[in-house]
């Protein structure tokens, strides 16, 4: 599986989340993936790619094409599942769509622990063998 776009390793050399592929860099993202295709890879993520040129990649190749960032046409999607659960604090890509908060469940919840693991209300006898 192939990925083109941006590339989560990268994100500090680019200077933070960019789009890839706009103006004349993406003629060259659609030869780059229709150069992958052929050395045989059986599916291209197309991250943080403007719409319009994820649809023409989608269009050109024959393999699918798998969205993050990438808009509608793609022939599927995929989300960071820590980003979708709400686990990720501060900034988050313009793509990500939050369904759920569990990084605040999860908090809470190692709080409690912490709280009662130094005040000693656990472990308790209830949660001791004999």
């Amino acid at each position: 599986m192939a990925h083109l776009g941006f590339t989560p390793q990268s994100e500090h050399a680019l200077g933070g989340y960019r789009v890839q592929g706009r103006g004349a860099a993406a003629d060259r993202m659609i030869e780059d993936a229709q150069a992958l295709q052929a050395a045989g890879a059986f599916a291209v993520v197309l991250e943080m790619v403007p719409a319009d040129v994820a649809k023409r990649v989608t269009a050109e190749l024959d393999i699918p094409t798998i969205g993050i960032g990438a808009g509608p046409d793609c022939d599927a999607q995929v989300l960071v599942w820590s980003d979708m659960a709400g686990m990720n604090r501060g900034r988050k890509p313009r793509f990500v769509k939050q369904y759920a908060d569990v990084g605040t469940v999860l908090l809470d919840a190692a709080r409690r622990f912490s709280t009662d693991v130094t005040t000693g209300r656990y472990p308790s006898e209830e949660h001791s063998y004999s």
